[in-house]
Parts: C-alpha cells; sequence; structure tokens
C-alpha cells in the first residue's frame, strides 16, 4: 500500500488521533468516503452518454 509498512501506518494513526482527536476520527472517515462517492457519481455521469 503506496510502500508503506506496519510502522509507518502506526505512526500516522498515532498522528491522526493526536492530531484530531478519537471522537473526530469517524466524522473526518465518513466525510472522505461521502465526498469519494460523490466524485465516483460525477465522473459516472461524464462516462454515461445523456439520453434524451
Amino acid at each position: 500500500m503506496f510502500g508503506l509498512g506496519t510502522r509507518e501506518i502506526i505512526i500516522i494513526a498515532a498522528l491522526a488521533v493526536l492530531l484530531f482527536g478519537a471522537k473526530k476520527i469517524p466524522e473526518l472517515a465518513k466525510s472522505i468516503v461521502e465526498a469519494i462517492r460523490h466524485m465516483r457519481g460525477a465522473f459516472k455521469d461524464l462516462d454515461e452518454p445523456k439520453k434524451k
């Protein structure tokens, strides 16, 4: 996964908890997932020809 080992992932996760707090992490993850879904939908709309 992007050349990251277990140590690096643990360090990144610990920094995220320190920066945002444990309560904010699920909210951030949810907003990231929603943004990805929105982007996928937008790209899917571009790929499909418009039906009239």
